[in-house]
């Protein structure tokens, strides 16, 4: 099927980190992040915190590789204005039952 599609298959060996280390390092951030601290019930609840996961993994989580940036969205304006850095407004969102959490300036 995916020969069909133009797509070529490119297989790599089994907990062979230098082979494929962007997934690695994913399931790894993805276990220790959420599935260590969460307790799946079914195959449908593990694909609702899957999908949840990764939203936020793309959205909202900073990337050190990124320049604490989001792989979605680009890095605000940095604040300079002292009075502002003084009086930062930061809100917390509970995702996943609390298991992540977002964090944003308000309004």
């Amino acid at each position: 099927m995916l020969k069909d599609a133009g797509i070529q298959v490119v297989l790599s060996g089994v907990r062979m980190p230098c082979m494929n280390s962007i997934m690695e390092r994913w399931v790894q951030i993805c276990r220790r992040e959420l599935l260590d601290r969460t307790l799946i019930w079914n195959q449908r609840h593990l694909l609702r915190a899957l999908r949840e996961f990764e939203t936020f993994y793309n959205e909202h989580r900073p990337h050190q590789g990124l320049a604490n940036a989001r792989p979605l969205h680009s890095l605000p304006a940095p604040i300079e204005d002292p009075d502002r850095i003084a009086h930062l407004d930061i809100r917390r969102r509970a995702r996943h039952g609390g298991t992540l959490h977002e964090y944003q300036h308000a309004a």
